[in-house]
């Protein structure tokens, strides 16, 4: 059995879609979309050097266009306070009194909680809003007036 070069470059291709599966890696699937290109190249009839650079011109383009991309995003927040990952946050509770070193215990969602006070200065009762969970503290900040 012999191979053509788009033979090649479509296993080539599959291997790198194959290994980004594998890794969660997303710039190898940009790599197999430049080996697909390099695929193309080869049935349009064109030679190997124009298929090699396609494949690598279509492939680097998108790996370098995806990477500043990403570092034009902002960061993601950190676990303890992304409000995608936890559902506590934002969620208002109300404090009666605060303990000496800013920690209090509130009832919120039917149980009892501890709870940090975030923030300068010092913790005054009344209603917060929680800015982070960390383990199964609430971390808590003056909820601002509306």
């Amino acid at each position: 059995m012999t191979w053509d070069a788009s033979t090649a470059w479509w296993a080539t291709a599959g291997v790198l879609v194959v290994l980004e599966l594998a890794s969660g890696t997303f710039y190898l699937l940009m790599l197999a979309l430049g080996a697909a290109f390099g695929a193309l190249a080869a049935h349009a009839g064109l030679a190997f050097p124009a298929q090699l650079i396609s494949a690598a011109g279509v492939g680097g383009s998108a790996v370098v266009f995806w990477h500043l991309r990403r570092a034009r995003r902002p960061a993601d927040a950190p676990v303890a306070a992304n409000p995608d990952l936890q559902i506590d946050i934002g969620a208002t509770v109300r404090v009666t009194h605060w303990g000496a070193d800013g920690r209090t215990r509130v009832h919120y969602r039917g149980a009892p909680w501890d709870a940090r006070h975030a923030g300068p200065g010092l913790p005054q009762p009344g209603d917060h809003v929680v800015e982070a969970v960390q383990g199964n503290v609430l971390v808590l900040r003056p909820d601002s007036p509306r």
